[in-house]
């Protein structure tokens, strides 16, 4: 039977050790993104931060070589059109007032466990089983829906690999009876970020590259 998973991007559902764990805006970090930004940001989307002090989308789908800062869970801003205070699970691009600042929150905890619907077969459990512990990359992260405000991001399944650069770590998979057909896409892996801005870790194995830009 095929799973009933889409895309949803990344979904917090717990910390690595005894951190706590919380789903709510209280639990995770404001920034902002510029009022001028025209790129939409969708929830659980995987977003950078900028050298101007923002955050934006990631420069391409697998990161370039800007660690991760966590993924966009909603905003706040002054709508231009009728100057109330506008609370969106994402980010338009556009419709801020310019004269205030645009709330982003952001799951950023280097810690945070997320769960991501791959976007092919994983084939077996066998197969799953082989690929935790390895790495893996989205296999899109800058696009979503509109009208429900979701992130289309997806785990690449074709991407699985040693590979310490890749942007996520495969740690498993949810035991979810409505999604369990490996031989589909839409199983939830359970991943963390890999070279997470937030770490203290270079940005590749080899130590090198860019903190922040696009």
């Amino acid at each position: 039977m095929a799973n009933i998973n889409g895309a949803f991007g990344l979904r917090p559902i717990a910390k690595v050790g005894s951190n706590t764990n919380s789903t709510g805006v209280t639990g995770y970090t404001q920034y902002e993104i510029a009022s001028g930004n025209t790129n939409a940001l969708y929830h659980g989307q995987p977003v950078i931060p900028l050298s101007t002090g923002y955050i934006d989308l990631t420069g391409d789908a697998a990161g370039g070589t800007v660690r991760l800062l966590g993924a966009f869970m909603g905003c706040e801003y002054v709508a231009s059109t009728t100057g109330k205070p506008t609370w969106s699970n994402y980010w338009p691009g556009s419709g801020a007032d310019s004269n205030h600042p645009v709330k982003a929150w952001v799951a950023d905890d280097p810690n945070q466990i997320f769960v991501i619907a791959t976007d092919a077969t994983w084939t077996s459990k066998a197969t799953a089983r082989a690929g935790v512990f390895a790495n893996a990359n989205f296999a899109t992260a800058t696009s979503g829906s509109t009208t429900s405000g979701m992130s289309s991001a997806t785990l690449g399944v074709s991407t699985i690999a040693t590979t310490l650069t890749l942007n996520l770590r495969v740690m498993g998979w949810v035991d979810d009876p409505a999604n369990a057909d490996f031989a589909a896409a839409g199983i939830g892996a359970i991943v963390r970020l890999n070279n997470h801005f937030n770490s203290g870790t270079p940005a590749n194995s080899s130590g090198t590259g860019t903190n922040v830009g696009i």
